[in-house]
């Protein structure tokens, strides 16, 4: 089952998820890696948590993979 993105307390360092780069705003295209760093300081946010991947990339996540069962 996927969790929103737009709760912290759902998100992890080191879970898979979907986000939306800056530059796919317009288009709503996702990009798929493992969390590195969480960098929205709020409990929740509207528009996705603001992450950065391990390959360094930025966005708001969409959806959150869940490992395992």
């Amino acid at each position: 089952m996927n969790e929103s993105g737009n709760v912290r307390s759902n998100i992890r360092i080191g879970s898979t998820v979907d986000i939306v780069l800056k530059k796919d705003q317009r288009t709503g295209a996702l990009t798929q890696g493992v969390v590195q760093q969480i960098l929205t300081n709020s409990p929740n946010h509207p528009h996705g948590i603001k992450v950065r991947l391990q390959d360094g990339q930025v966005g708001r996540v969409k959806q959150i993979h869940s490992n395992g069962s």
